[in-house]
């Protein structure tokens, strides 16, 4: 039998998505797989259709570092309303209580926030991509099964209250991985006693990458409908730059064969511990990991 035709481009590199609030996260990346005509594409994590923000999706190889990308830390900023608790965290949910005599100070709110400092545990929200033997959560919530959900211990290094106005209040949050932002919306409600949800979500950053790195869906669409991917494929961004923060370990061709191999190797002046980025000379071929007796093994390979 012949071999299967691939369909779409081979490109390899990151786009980081200015998400749109209402598109979910596989429908940006179903819209940005379309757009670049790639044959291989998938995200680092999804953000809720309510939010908006930063969403590197990767293409091709890059695909293969994209769960170093999931475990990243991330920052959010997001609006919440006091008085009104819903079955989703935010404000696409059915309300389930409200509080008719809210009388919330930014003191207590300030006090409060204290709470959530640190590391915390947090019960998955039911309106969530978590699975249980294989199914969402959403996709139970939204027969109306509610299951129990064991705590996930998750890391707030700061959240911050930037504005406070009757009813509205403004977070900034920056926190470990699957921390969920609408989970701390609801207990922070609970806590003040009147619930609360979010209504507004952004996430400002998600690894090394910002909100000055982000391109929007319309602009893409329109720099292709004007000079087509020569145009476009400037934004893609080389995979080894989305983890820019692990440091460089450059090997002779040589001993860079035996990475590929499979093979630890040894190398001077190499860190203690943790994951490092490989170079064949100046080419960039993986993630390795320092072991147990100071060698280096690869993690990750890239097919360049």
């Amino acid at each position: 039998m012949g071999k299967r035709r691939t369909k779409g481009r081979n490109i390899n590199g990151i786009i980081v998505l200015d998400k749109a609030r209402g598109l979910s996260s596989n429908g940006a990346l179903q819209e940005i797989k379309r757009l670049f005509d790639a044959n291989k594409a998938g995200h680092t994590g999804s953000l809720d259709p309510l939010a908006t923000g930063v969403l590197p999706l990767c293409f091709g190889e890059a695909t293969k570092v994209s769960q170093f990308l999931l475990n990243s830390d991330k920052k959010y900023r997001t609006r919440i309303k006091l008085g009104i608790r819903t079955d989703s965290g935010d404000s696409e949910g059915a309300i389930i209580s409200q509080c008719s005599d809210l009388v919330v100070s930014k003191k207590d709110i300030e006090k409060a926030l204290h709470n959530f400092e640190g590391e915390i545990d947090q019960i998955p929200p039911m309106y969530s991509a978590l699975k249980v033997n294989g199914v969402p959560l959403y996709k139970l919530a939204r027969k109306g099964v509610i299951i129990e959900r064991e705590p996930r211990r998750v890391t707030v290094y700061s959240i911050e209250l930037t504005e406070f106005s009757g009813d509205e209040l403004e977070l900034e949050i920056a926190c470990s991985k699957g921390t969920y932002i609408r989970t701390i919306a609801d207990d922070l409600g609970q806590l003040l006693g009147c619930g609360a949800h979010v209504i507004a979500l952004r996430r400002t950053q998600a690894g090394i990458f910002t909100e000055e790195d982000c391109v929007n869906l319309q602009s893409l669409e329109a720099e292709k409908e004007a000079s087509g991917f020569e145009k476009i494929d400037q934004h893609l961004i080389p995979m080894d730059e989305a983890i820019s923060d692990l440091p460089e370990v450059v090997l002779p061709s040589i001993t860079a064969n035996c990475i590929k191999n499979g093979q630890p190797v040894i190398v001077r002046h190499l860190p203690e511990e943790g994951l490092v980025r490989l170079y064949d000379e100046e080419t960039f071929i993986g993630i390795g990991c320092i072991n147990d007796d100071g060698m280096v093994a690869p993690r990750r390979l890239i097919n360049n």
